[in-house]
């Protein structure tokens, strides 16, 4: 969603690209490119699916594009993932010269409200970056404090373990309910709700939001009958669960 806007906002067309069962399809990115494709863009995890392509998929689409493509690899969610076949990218940017990767200070860090990330890829696309950004775009706190949260490496390993604990543990406490939850790497859960009046993902939402639980909507996303839940400390996943018993046994 933000990269077409990004686009837009640029002046580019956007072209997009279909999905095979909620997750990137290398056939599809790599049959829209034509001689006027400059960038593609590709979120590895994606957000709001959780879903990614594994190592050998990511190769195969860098080996697929035209050397005057840019890839730009959106690795937000990377310090979550524990798939043996998964690939950040920064090893791939660091032996190709079109192969560009974003990472965020906002997701593990938590320090989304400082606006803060960072970009590995080649000098000479570092110094194109370095021309046209703003001259004052980071401030100095938010760089002392993004230096200080790549020290805390136990702060990190926290969070990957708080959430390797309990992103499976919602996914099972949300399917015993009968949603479907799809699987996910990230630190989220997409969930489907029936297409039925008083049950659906709507309904859900207000419910939610009357208990004092804010959902994602992904209506933006095309996926209209889904919410996102982002995993939360022991008491606000176990709080979770228990709104989405009392809205399911009521909608039932």
């Amino acid at each position: 969603l933000m990269y077409r806007l990004a686009a837009l906002a640029a002046g580019a067309h956007v072209v997009a690209a279909p999905e095979r069962e909620l997750c990137a399809d290398v056939d599809a990115l790599l049959a829209r490119v034509t001689s006027r494709t400059r960038i593609l863009f590709l979120a590895n995890p994606n957000n709001p699916t959780g879903s990614y392509l594994p190592a050998t998929e990511l190769k195969r689409l860098r080996a697929g594009l035209p050397d005057e493509v840019l890839l730009v690899i959106d690795a937000a969610y990377a310090e979550f993932v524990g798939a043996e076949d998964y690939e950040s990218g920064l090893a791939m940017a660091g032996r190709h010269d079109n192969v560009v990767v974003t990472r965020t200070f906002s997701k593990i860090h938590g320090l989304a409200a400082l606006r803060l990330g960072w970009m590995f890829a080649d000098p000479a696309v570092i110094d194109v970056v370095n021309r046209i950004r703003g001259p004052f775009n980071v401030s100095q706190p938010a760089q002392d404090a993004g230096v200080a949260a790549l020290l805390d490496l136990e702060h990190e390993q926290r969070s990957r373990a708080h959430n390797d604990r309990w992103l499976p543990w919602l996914k099972r406490e949300m399917e015993a309910l009968g949603l479907v939850v799809h699987p996910s790497v990230a630190n989220f859960l997409l969930v489907d709700f029936p297409r039925r009046p008083g049950r659906d993902a709507a309904a859900a939402n207000a419910f939610l939001e009357a208990a004092g639980i804010i959902p994602r909507r992904m209506e933006a996303y095309g996926l209209p009958d889904s919410l996102r839940f982002t995993v939360g400390t022991e008491e606000e996943n176990r709080r979770l669960v228990t709104a989405l018993a009392r809205f399911v046994e009521g909608a039932a």
